[in-house]
């Protein structure tokens, strides 16, 4: 069985830091080198929900104005070099006439900004977190949680509160969770299931037509998005 690597007590306390000082989790999680749904368990598990999305929409502030600044100061350098080579080719009579005329005041002293509206949402984000199944080394053996008639136990993603980060599209595909560990399965397993073995679990891949048909796209993971 292969076992993802863990975030240092070290590292958890520098990303819950990074965080309330406005760095992204997309920054966050390219900094560390852990996927993003790591980084955001960790700051929901160390803020708390509620803290964690007063702190998100903060970043989404930060980035749109650092993005309309960074816009500002394009047009400003374009608008410098234009007018620069303009001046270079004028007679020195011409140039002086023009710098007299950029002395005088205008009647349009100010542009008006378009205020940013905290409350608007970004665009959709774009499903970057699931994998192609043909793309995926599965362990040897896994397990799944069945009821009594062996029929899959199916679930919407955005039943996972880990991966809600997700566009309302992807997060209303229907799935299926497979487990490495029988001890993390059987938590997950009430009164009127039953976890079975998968020995061999290429069965995966050969059966996704089927899986597709019953309206199932994606298989769940421990922290891979498994796209059928």
């Amino acid at each position: 069985m292969i076992l993802a690597k863990k975030l240092s007590e070290k590292q958890k306390e520098e990303i819950v830091k990074f965080f309330i000082s406005g760095k992204s989790v997309d920054q966050l999680s390219k900094e560390f080198n852990f996927t993003k749904l790591t980084i955001v368990r960790n700051l929901k598990k160390n803020l708390g929900e509620k803290r964690y999305e007063e702190l998100f929409k903060k970043s989404k502030l930060n980035k749109q104005i650092i993005n309309f600044k960074e816009k500002e100061s394009e047009l400003y350098d374009k608008d410098y070099l234009d007018t620069k080579n303009q001046h270079k080719n004028m007679p020195d009579k011409d140039l002086l006439h023009k710098n007299v005329e950029d002395l005088s005041p205008s009647q349009n002293a100010f542009t008006e900004i378009v205020p940013l509206n905290y409350e608007i949402k970004s665009s959709k984000q774009k499903d970057l977190s699931s994998i192609p199944i043909a793309e995926v080394d599965f362990p040897k053996i896994v397990y799944l949680v069945v009821d009594k008639k062996i029929e899959l136990e199916t679930k919407f993603l955005k039943d996972y509160p880990d991966w809600h980060f997700l566009a309302p599209e992807e997060l209303n595909r229907k799935t299926i969770e497979i487990f490495n560990d029988i001890k993390i399965a059987k938590r997950f397993c009430n009164k009127d299931q039953k976890v079975i073995k998968v020995p061999n679990t290429e069965v995966f891949e050969i059966v996704s037509p089927i899986l597709i048909s019953r309206g199932i796209t994606r298989i769940v993971n421990e922290e891979k998005l498994i796209a059928l």
